[in-house]
This record gives C-alpha cells, sequence and structure tokens, in this order.
C-alpha cells in the first residue's frame, strides 16, 4: 500500500481546480437532460391501471427519470467538491498503440452482413454467421469449434425467444424446419 502512495505523481495528489471539470459538468447536464426527457415522456403516457395493474405504466419511466436527475444533481455537488474518479487499475490497454482499424472494419462489415441477411437466411444462420464472424474477427482461429457454438447461441436464442419470450424472430430458408 505504501508503494502505491509513493508512486503516485505530483499531477495526482494535487487538488482539483476550484469548481471541478468541466468535461463532468457536461456528464452532469447530459444525465439532468434525459432525466428530464425520460419524465416528459413519461408524462405523455396514459395513467391506465386495472385489477391486475394498479400501478400502471407511467410509474416505473417516473421513477427513473426522478432517479437520473437525482444523479446529475449529486454528481454535480460532488465535482463542484473536487471529486474526481480513479482511474482503472486492471486496465490492459496501450495507449502509445494506434486503433485496429482492421477489426474495426471486419466487425462492422459482420454486422451490416447480419442486418442485411437476417430476413432471408433467418435468425439461426445469420445468427451463427454473426456470432462466429465476430470470434474470428477477434483473432480466435478454431473454425470448427467456433461454428458449433455460434449454431447453439443462434439456436438457443432463437428458442429461448419463441417460447420464452413467445417473440418470433425470422425464420428466412428454415422456415417449417424449426
Amino acid at each position: 500500500m505504501s508503494s502505491q502512495a509513493n508512486e503516485r505523481t505530483v499531477e495526482d495528489s494535487r487538488p482539483s481546480p476550484e469548481g471541478g471539470d468541466r468535461a463532468q459538468y457536461g456528464v452532469c447536464a447530459f444525465l439532468a437532460l434525459l432525466g428530464a426527457a425520460v419524465i416528459v415522456d413519461a408524462l405523455g403516457i396514459p395513467h391506465v391501471t386495472s385489477g391486475t395493474d394498479p400501478v400502471g405504466p407511467r410509474s416505473v419511466p417516473l421513477i427513473l427519470g426522478g432517479l437520473l436527475v437525482l444523479l446529475a444533481v449529486l454528481y454535480a455537488v460532488d465535482v463542484a467538491r473536487g471529486g474526481r474518479g480513479e482511474p482503472e487499475a486492471g486496465e490492459d490497454v496501450d495507449l502509445s498503440q494506434g486503433s485496429d482499424w482492421r477489426t474495426v472494419l471486419l466487425l462492422v462489415g459482420v454486422f451490416l452482413a447480419n442486418a442485411l441477411l437476417i430476413e432471408r437466411l433467418g435468425w439461426v444462420i445469420s445468427g451463427a454467421l454473426l456470432f462466429w464472424g465476430t470470434a474470428f474477427c477477434l483473432g480466435n482461429r478454431h473454425y470448427i469449434r467456433n461454428l458449433l457454438i455460434a449454431v447453439t447461441l443462434s439456436l438457443t436464442t432463437f428458442y429461448a425467444f419463441a417460447i420464452g419470450l413467445g417473440v418470433n424472430l425470422p425464420a428466412g430458408v428454415l422456415q417449417g424446419i424449426l
């Protein structure tokens, strides 16, 4: 513990300037605006109650919007008092290296392919391609194992949505088989 305290720089131990960090106030403003938007939107929901739902659909968005506004106020007070978050201690990112745009573009391609193929091929096939392609883009080279895992994941999510939630995902070319 004492070695960590000795390793801190002068900049880390210096108190933050009076009034806090402007970027943090931007986060506070965003949270407050988001909370206000949720509250305004929730007020547009008709107040409908029934014997099985005495609370109605308005209460949860109103509570969440109020909590967002409260969080924004508390965070602004903390920033004004000089509070600031500590950097991630376990982060394993070398900030001197550039971004890996090849991987990012490959992932964007996989997601776009999924969006374009989901109606034609169905969720099971396009989801398997999505899961397999994502693993491939991120560097995993166990092709057969990844394909088996991808098919298992897409079938599991297909039936979880269909049976568990009652939401029918597109079956595509497998219509009538699944």
